[in-house]
C-alpha cells in the first residue's frame, strides 16, 4: 500500500490550480490499488475513528459515526470491493464524501493526494464482458506512469442494499 501511494505521489507531480482542461481527484488506496473521486464530492477527510455498529446492515455497511451532530453511515470499500479486511493503520481515513445528494464516509487505507488529471488523459474503463461489472468507474484516468481507477461513487455504492445517507448542510 505504501508502494501505492509513493507511486502516484511520485510520478504525478500535481498541479496547483484548476485545469480547465481536466478535473481534480482525490486518490487514495484500498488494498495495492490507487483510485479517484471528484474532487467536488469530498466534504472533508477524518482519521479513522471506531463507528457505531448498525445490526441487519450489508457486510460493507460498518456502521455509523456522529460528524458534529450529524449521523453519517460508513461503508468499507474493502468490503465493497470484496477484498479481504485488513488491520486499520495510522493512515487508515474516513472519507466524507456526497453520494447521490447525501452524506456518506468510505474507509480508505490511504489517501494519497490531489491530481488534476487532463481529459485526454482518462478513458472509458475497458469492456472485460458480461462477467465482470465495472460500471462502478467513470474512467481510467493516466497520472504520470501510473494508472487511477477512477470512481463513480453514485453507481459504486447505489448497491448498498436499502442504502439510505443523510442529507448534506448547505
Amino acid at each position: 500500500m505504501a508502494a501505492a501511494v509513493a507511486a502516484v505521489t511520485k510520478g504525478s507531480e500535481p498541479q496547483v490550480g484548476v485545469d480547465a482542461d481536466g478535473s481534480q481527484f482525490l486518490t487514495f488506496c484500498v488494498g495495492d490499488e490507487v483510485y479517484g473521486v471528484d474532487i467536488l464530492r469530498v466534504q472533508e477527510i477524518k482519521g479513522y475513528t471506531t463507528v457505531t455498529r448498525i445490526p441487519n446492515t450489508p457486510a460493507s455497511i460498518k456502521g455509523v459515526l456522529n460528524l458534529r451532530g450529524t449521523i453519517v453511515p460508513v461503508v468499507d470499500l474493502r468490503a465493497t470491493f470484496g477484498m479481504p479486511a485488513a488491520e486499520r493503520t495510522t493512515l487508515t481515513v474516513i472519507v466524507v464524501l456526497v453520494v447521490r445528494d447525501k452524506v456518506t464516509g468510505v474507509i480508505v487505507d490511504a489517501v494519497s493526494d490531489v491530481v488534476n488529471i487532463a481529459k485526454k488523459d482518462i478513458q472509458a474503463p475497458p469492456a472485460f464482458g458480461a462477467k465482470v461489472d465495472v460500471s462502478f468507474l467513470s474512467g481510467i484516468g493516466k497520472c504520470g506512469e501510473k494508472l487511477v481507477a477512477l470512481l463513480d461513487i453514485d453507481r459504486l455504492l447505489s448497491d448498498e442494499e436499502e442504502y439510505e445517507g443523510v442529507k448534506p448542510t448547505a
